[in-house]
């Protein structure tokens, strides 16, 4: 399509939306079907494509395995509550905890056990920090900032074991095919983890929030707010707040789903020809593993609740409520992947393409892949989509201009990483606000503000470290 410039209406309609009602879903409602429309400008032909377009979605068995792991981890997560497990946990932790800086210093300890995936992460650690909260007065957005940016600018860094490996490895090597280079895609990788100069500089900054900044008390504005949207949830939260507390519940559970997923990990990777363990980590389809470990998890916790006296009718109930209360998070992130399907068949990476041009000097492509990168991804809201369309863009600059390339790829991985981190379209951000409760526009909005300061500082490094090296 030559009008590649009306690949950009459907993100300017979610954002605007977004920002006028400070909500997120009649925005990617809306977008989604003014882009299906333009596509095929019809009536029926524009809700056809707009049905289409989410069948696509829920079609990709990527985005159904990540749908399937946020329900059933969201029922197991309700089990756990139920069995008194979340409660024990929390109360254990929190006798050792009286200060902000406890808390913050407990999110960043559990990095070693749950750096296999964002979404797996978030979702393991966010029902226990919401627990502890109620005992330190400090604001919920600094928490979740602090959950998010140990995630986002750690897991991104990790060569092995983790859901991105396999995937941003996978496309270096499809560039890598195309314009016939002679390089390992696997190396090309590991030397391109260093210049990711804004995962770097956002963990730094991450840890001086954590242990150096002044504290932030709570928002009684949003705490209230938050009380008013759950208040047809009073009776579930008096029923939890009677269980007894039992850590066991939720140790259990949680060692055995950690213990699968690394075994798992390893078993797929060899079943797939690694020769070792790194190997093994870096072949494995991470995102199925992942959801087999929860399933596997969930019906060994089931038989061991049942052992345990736990009640069958409370134990099933918690389970679907648990799963239910993910759903507005799953809503929006089959609505953000249908969006960017949308936006690609109006020729969205045509657009970048052409915008981007081939006759910039060589030490300035990482920077200006950086940058443009970061503005599409806080569009799409998505580490792998802003990957995807800048990957093959961004090799091929490099390989026209003479750029180094592992810097432009690492230059790729960190634009992607910033609208994960970032976008109010990005599954962290919509899953942790879910978690801790928070408006999601509001809570994207602080995170700007703070994440900026990277984005500056790491577009600095990509043109100094140009010049000098590239």
């Amino acid at each position: 399509m030559e009008q590649t410039w009306l690949s950009l209406i459907p993100f300017v309609i979610v954002i605007a939306f977004s920002i006028w009602l400070k909500k997120i879903l009649p925005g990617l409602v809306l977008g989604l079907a003014v882009g299906a429309f333009l596509v095929d400008f019809r009536v029926l032909g524009g809700a056809k494509e707009t049905v289409n377009y989410i069948v696509t979605t829920l079609s990709d068995p990527g985005n159904i395995n990540i749908i399937a792991f946020l329900y059933l981890f969201g029922g197991l997560i309700g089990m756990m509550q139920i069995s008194g497990g979340v409660r024990g946990f929390a109360e254990w932790v929190g006798d050792k905890i009286n200060s902000e800086r406890g808390l913050l210093a407990v999110i960043w300890m559990t990095l070693p056990f749950t750096f296999m995936m964002p979404m797996f992460r978030i979702m393991m650690i966010g029902p226990v920090i919401k627990t502890l909260l109620k005992k330190v007065n400090m604001s919920s957005w600094k928490v979740g900032f602090t959950m998010d940016i140990s995630t986002g600018s750690v897991i991104v860094l990790l060569p092995v074991a983790t859901a991105f490996v396999g995937f941003m490895v996978s496309l270096i090597e499809g560039g890598i095919q195309k314009h016939n280079l002679e390089e390992s895609a696997y190396q090309v990788f590991l030397y391109s983890i260093p210049f990711n100069f804004f995962a770097i500089v956002m963990l730094i900054i991450g840890l001086i929030w954590t242990f150096w900044s002044k504290p932030e008390k709570k928002d009684t504005k949003n705490k209230q707010q938050g009380e008013e949207e759950n208040l047809h949830r009073i009776g579930i939260k008096k029923e939890l707040s009677t269980v007894k507390a039992q850590p066991w519940n939720l140790i259990v559970p949680l060692f055995l789903l950690l213990g699968l997923t690394l075994y798992l990990l390893w078993y797929d990777g060899m079943e797939k020809g690694a020769t070792g363990i790194l190997d093994a980590f870096a072949k494995a389809n991470a995102t199925f593993v992942i959801l087999l470990a929860v399933f596997i998890t969930l019906i060994v916790t089931f038989i061991f609740y049942m052992l345990r006296k736990q009640k069958l009718g409370e134990t099933i109930y918690h389970f679907y409520d648990g799963g239910n209360q993910l759903m507005q998070p799953i809503v929006l992130l089959v609505l953000v992947w249908s969006l960017s399907l949308v936006a690609e068949d109006l020729g969205f990476s045509q657009f970048i393409g052409s915008t981007l041009g081939s006759f910039l000097p060589a030490f300035t492509i990482p920077a200006i892949v950086f940058l443009i990168g970061s503005v599409v991804s806080y569009f799409l809201g998505s580490s792998f989509g802003t990957w995807g369309i800048f990957m093959p863009l961004g090799i091929a600059l490099a390989t026209s201009t003479g750029a180094s390339l592992p810097m432009t790829v690492g230059a790729v991985f960190a634009s992607g990483s910033f609208g994960a981190m970032t976008s109010p379209l990005g599954d962290t951000t919509i899953t942790t606000a879910s978690i801790l409760q928070v408006p999601l526009i509001d809570y994207a909005r602080y995170k700007l503000k703070i994440v900026s300061i990277g984005v500056g500082i790491a577009a600095v490094l990509y043109l100094a470290a140009g010049f000098f090296i590239g």
